[in-house]
Parts: structure tokens; C-alpha cells; sequence
């Protein structure tokens, strides 16, 4: 099946995000909602992607290839178990701000708003909330982030932050 320029490039979103949610695409894409990224995925790109066992969207290995495009999560080496965090992951530079402020492994878990406290302190940003917190989403999807259930949901790595390789992307 041949890809358009334009199928190739959300090909490439896909391959560089995962693993990924409709939302995600959704806000990259600039499309309405999430069911017509999910039309958009059935219709043009149903052979060079799936949804894993959380239902997170991935790129197949023929979608990589395709693409040319550095897979935003490393896949395991060999003997590395697929329960391990990645050794490298590609990250928009708010999730790298995130990354780099979070409570590390070892520290208590801290609230949203703690990490955009942080962030205002650290990189003297405002983003809003929802941007942090969907950062530390996205940190948890790919691997590196936990989730400690609290009163509120808090995060802190799961990983030491020397351990994992991050590239930041555009976007």
C-alpha cells in the first residue's frame, strides 16, 4: 500500500509518540476528537499500527522503516525483559522539564501542582496543569514515571533519571 506525504507524516507522529493515545494524536493532528483520529487510523494507516495490551496505539517494525523515524520509546535489548524501563526514550520538552523536576525513585511522590511548582522554579515556565499532567502521563505510558495513589494521584520516577537516555523533540 502506498502512504501520501500526509499519511507518512502521521505515520511518523505515531512511530515518534508511542506509545500513544488518541488524545495525543488528536492535539497533534488538530482533529476534533478522539473518534476521528481512531477513523483516521482504521481508514488510512490500519496496516502499520496496533493497540497493546492497555490500548495504547504502537507503530508495527514496517511502520519504522517507513518512516525513518527514531521510535519515541527504544524497544527492550536483548535479554532486557519488556517489564524494564527503556534505556532511551524521545520526549516533547515540556516531558523533558517534567523529567528533569519529578521526584526521583528514592523521594516522596509529589502532586501535580508540586511538579509545576518546580517547573515555574526550575525553568522559570508556566505551563498549565493539564500540559504537566499530561506530561506525566505520557512519562508513564513510556515506562518512567510511576503513579503513588494518595489522597491525590502523585508521580516520582520509577527509574534513576542517569539511567535513561532522552532525546527532545520539536514539538
Amino acid at each position: 500500500m502506498s502512504l501520501t506525504d500526509d499519511e507518512l507524516d502521521r505515520l511518523g507522529d505515531i512511530v515518534e509518540l508511542q506509545p500513544t493515545k488518541n488524545k495525543e494524536l488528536q492535539d497533534r493532528w488538530g482533529l476534533e476528537s478522539g473518534s476521528e483520529v481512531h477513523q483516521y487510523l482504521e481508514g488510512h494507516l490500519k496496516e502499520y499500527y496496533f493497540r497493546d495490551d492497555d490500548s495504547l496505539i504502537r507503530s508495527t517494525a514496517e511502520a519504522v522503516e517507513l518512516t525513518g523515524v527514531e521510535p519515541g520509546v527504544e524497544p527492550p535489548t536483548e535479554g532486557q525483559g519488556t517489564d524494564e524501563p527503556p534505556s532511551s526514550i524521545r520526549i516533547s520538552e515540556i516531558e523533558s522539564q517534567v523529567f528533569a523536576v519529578v521526584a526521583g525513585p528514592k523521594n516522596r511522590s509529589e502532586s501535580v501542582v508540586s511538579v509545576l511548582n518546580s517547573l515555574r522554579d526550575e525553568y522559570n515556565v508556566d505551563p498549565e496543569v493539564g500540559d504537566v499532567r499530561r506530561a506525566l502521563q505520557s512519562l508513564k505510558r513510556k515506562g518512567v514515571v510511576e503513579v503513588i495513589y494518595r489522597t491525590v494521584p502523585t508521580f516520582r520516577l520509577c527509574v534513576d533519571r542517569e539511567s535513561v537516555a532522552v532525546e527532545t523533540t520539536n514539538e
